[in-house]
């Protein structure tokens, strides 16, 4: 595989058809109302977290895994940054980018069009998204979602601590049925991020883009 190839995939693997929580819930009956009001009280509490920051360890469908540094800021800007590679992932509030900083390559795709746009909204309202199954443990809160209109045939999985609300992990089966997850850890919320860290230089970005603006 390319090193353009590697880098498209880690982007599909964190934004598109692949990237957000563990646990899979197969065969799950639909959230209840009562799921559905727990759901959207997590989501409301990981709303508020404006800033975000931290370590972050990738396990694809093949097993092999992948490690680096996160940043987050709403509304719509996030970064991956991967260990000992030059693939850097980031989303500026309008477009997410792949960019292979070794070969100078960049791909974009439109941040409405990946699971990242519900994450990173100013507020996460989950009342338009297929809610498949909500599961309140003693460790974990999982809510299993799906939305055709976002993510294809897509499914998302996001996992939180029930205690601080907090999200933990993440997956995403994609249309072949490949599971993509992603664990964060040593994150700190609140605190100052800079914003040049989500810049995408598009007056800098010439040929190689095999994505959509």
């Amino acid at each position: 595989m390319t090193a353009n190839r590697r880098a498209t995939t880690r982007l599909r693997t964190l934004v598109g058809a692949g990237a957000l929580a563990l646990g899979l819930l197969a065969g799950s009956a639909p959230a209840s109302a009562q799921g559905a009001a727990a759901a959207q009280r997590v989501a409301d509490h990981f709303s508020g977290v404006k800033t975000m920051k931290g370590n972050f360890v990738q396990f694809d469908a093949a097993g092999n895994q992948s490690e680096g540094t996160f940043f987050m800021a709403r509304p719509g800007k996030i970064r991956f940054d991967y260990s000992g590679s030059p693939v850097r992932v980031i989303a500026d509030g309008d477009q997410v980018a792949v960019n292979n900083r070794k070969l100078n390559t960049w791909d974009l795709y439109p941040l409405s069009k990946t699971p990242l746009k519900l994450l990173l909204d100013r507020r996460i309202d989950l009342s338009g998204a297929n809610i498949q199954s909500v599961k309140e443990g003693a460790d974990l809160t999982t809510i299993v979602m799906g939305d055709k209109s976002i993510f294809g045939n897509s499914r998302i999985t996001m996992m939180f601590d029930p205690s601080t609300m907090d999200l933990r992990q993440w997956t995403i089966r994609d249309a072949q049925g490949k599971d993509t997850t992603v664990m964060v850890y040593n994150v700190e919320e609140g605190g100052s991020v800079d914003d040049k860290l989500f810049n995408i230089p598009y007056a800098n970005i010439r040929g190689g883009m095999t994505g959509n603006r």
